[in-house]
């Protein structure tokens, strides 16, 4: 469980990988996108899909190993478990967002969010 302050600051911690998350998840749907149409892409081949898929995929396990649930990666969307007024809630960040400014009730999930 995490307090406001402390998803706040591991949020600001992890964002250099967020923010590399982000630009994997572009170049990666680029390269295919490419190699699809055209066989051949400025940032590489199969070797280059894969190198990028397994970078990904560290990124979105390193995020997990710290108790952050991933909903999305397009786009982002992480949720911290926490509490708020005795009951269970997720601080919710949501790609584009400066800071956590969102939360909701692990129930009423992403349709409940408010801001904090």
């Amino acid at each position: 469980m995490f307090t406001l302050a402390q998803a706040r600051h591991l949020m600001a911690t992890l964002r250099p990988r967020v923010d590399e998350l982000i630009r994997l998840r572009a170049d990666l749907a680029e390269l295919r996108v490419d190699l699809a149409d055209h066989g051949a892409s400025p940032l590489g081949g199969l070797a280059e899909v894969k190198a990028l898929e397994a970078r990904l995929h560290a990124i979105v396990d390193e995020l997990t190993e710290h108790d952050i649930q991933i909903k999305g990666i397009a786009p982002v969307l992480l949720d911290f478990p926490g509490e708020r007024d005795g009951r269970s809630v997720l601080w919710c960040w949501l790609e584009g967002d400066g800071d956590l400014r969102w939360y909701h009730r692990v129930e009423c999930g992403f349709a409940g969010r408010r801001p904090v």
